[in-house]
């Protein structure tokens, strides 16, 4: 679609919202939205016809990108059919759509608990790991993020926490493995890992194996910094989990549906939680869903026992077809290959080559379409172009990276001191070669700040 300037219609946009709509993680006055006029596959536009190529799938979640025809169909579909209905019946969408999710799911994940997003997604799983031992008790890593309910925000891990954050919410928090930046002096992989286990252990050890429900960790860590976890970790954190009898919760929400070119980034390390949490690319974003996958330990303690927990909306059927049409396009359009495919042939090269030209990159990781780039002052001291939680001037550098790739028709993913790589699973070589020649312009402004 070519985007057609109407200015007039973006000004009564922007001035509604500016008069009207409270902005989420935003001081009010000082934010300047831009007013959206359209959207198609991984592309969107403004009121003027400026046209952006979207390196952020809107938040981590247009796996098949914006407007695809046929989940635009079956939610038109579904509404003419049965727009809503309460979630204690069996519907046609709802029971297709957790039977597809089930059979995605690692191992013998088959009972879907469907939520409204991600955040009431790690809400109920925290509240059954808890039912299901008896226990008070959360562990989940300090890089994470993990949504902004109540109990969510305090399971995560940054600075969105701390305003949120009374103490009183039964979490500790622990250093999860990164090679880059270790916690644990560590020159190998290797060595993050055991001394990363080592670490945990001897939390659960001080913190008393009796008293902990769940670990919480987000499979590959998303808005945090896209960190693949080094092989034998996550492993590693299974057998912590049985001989403590400690729930294992994954949170897929970001990194589920394609987005690591496996179906579930669990896939790609052979492991099986007990509770797996995702929303966002189960259809997405079309329409709000989320949900837990459900192992049969955690099945069986509510087999008989009546689990305190629902949604009105749980397993909406307008969000159960979009979630229908999302799996069976993905899989008929090979999108899960694509994002592999490419994201090993073209983003992983792509963006070592813009490493060695860039003295502001410090380091680039990630997989699929799932990555990140590690933005430096000095390369030798890997000291961050700006300060962990950086804001107004002290977060200039960012704000002017972010600027110069806009300016050259890039949607920029920017958080702290990193861009991320998140364009949807199917976007095509020549669009992500378009991306790389704005993010290598942009890179240069970036440059400007560097030392030594």
């Amino acid at each position: 679609m070519t985007p057609q300037p109407n200015a007039q219609a973006g000004a009564a946009v922007k001035a509604a919202d500016r008069a009207h709509v409270f902005h989420s993680w935003s001081a009010q006055d000082l934010i300047d939205p831009l007013a959206v006029a359209g959207a198609e596959g991984s592309y969107f536009w403004d009121y003027d016809g400026r046209r952006y190529l979207d390196f952020t799938s809107g938040l981590v979640f247009t796996n098949i990108g914006y407007q695809h025809p046929k989940v635009v169909a079956a939610i038109q579909e579904q509404a003419a059919k049965m727009t809503t209905f309460a979630p204690a019946f069996a519907v046609e969408a709802r029971s297709e759509a957790a039977r597809l999710i089930a059979e995605r799911t690692p191992g013998d994940l088959d009972k879907i608990f469907f939520t409204n997003g991600g955040a009431d997604a790690i809400e109920h799983a925290v509240r059954m790991a808890r039912l299901h031992t008896g226990r008070p008790k959360v562990l989940s890593a300090y890089r994470s993020y993990h949504g902004g309910t109540q109990q969510a925000i305090n399971i995560t891990g940054d600075p969105r926490r701390w305003p949120s954050d009374g103490a009183a919410a039964g979490v500790v928090h622990f250093w999860a493995p990164f090679l880059y930046r270790s916690r644990f002096y560590a020159e190998t992989e290797e060595q993050e890992t055991a001394r990363a286990l080592e670490h945990l252990e001897t939390t659960i050890a001080f913190e008393g194996p009796g008293t902990v429900a769940a670990i919480v960790l987000e499979t590959i860590p998303g808005t945090a910094g896209i960190m693949v976890p080094p092989a034998g970790y996550l492993a590693g954190v299974r057998e912590i989990c049985d001989k403590y009898g400690i729930v294992f919760v994954l949170d897929e929400v970001m990194a589920g549906f394609g987005r690591t070119g496996e179906w579930f980034a669990a896939d790609l390390f052979g492991v099986v939680p007990d509770l797996m949490t995702f929303a966002k690319g189960v259809n997405s974003g079309y329409v709000p869903l989320g949900g837990v996958a459900i192992g049969p330990k955690i099945a069986e303690t509510f087999a008989k026992r009546p689990y305190p927990g629902g949604l009105t909306y749980s397993g909406h059927p307008l969000a159960c077809a979009a979630a229908v049409a999302t799996i069976n396009v993905m899989a008929e359009e090979g999108v899960v290959e694509n994002a592999k495919r490419l994201g090993a042939e073209v983003v992983g090269p792509t963006l070592a080559a813009l490493a060695e030209r860039h003295p502001s990159v410090g380091e680039v990781r990630g997989v699929g379409m799932f990555w990140a780039l590690d933005l430096v002052r000095n390369r030798e001291t890997r000291e961050p172009l700006v300060p962990y939680n950086a804001a107004g001037e002290a977060n200039a550098p960012m704000a002017a990276f972010g600027a110069a790739a806009k300016k050259h028709g890039l949607w920029p993913f920017v958080n702290m001191n990193r861009t991320h790589v998140v364009p949807p699973c199917n976007v095509s070589e020549a669009e992500l070669k378009e991306g790389f020649a704005a993010l290598d312009a942009a890179l240069s402004l970036a440059d400007e700040y560097t030392v030594g």
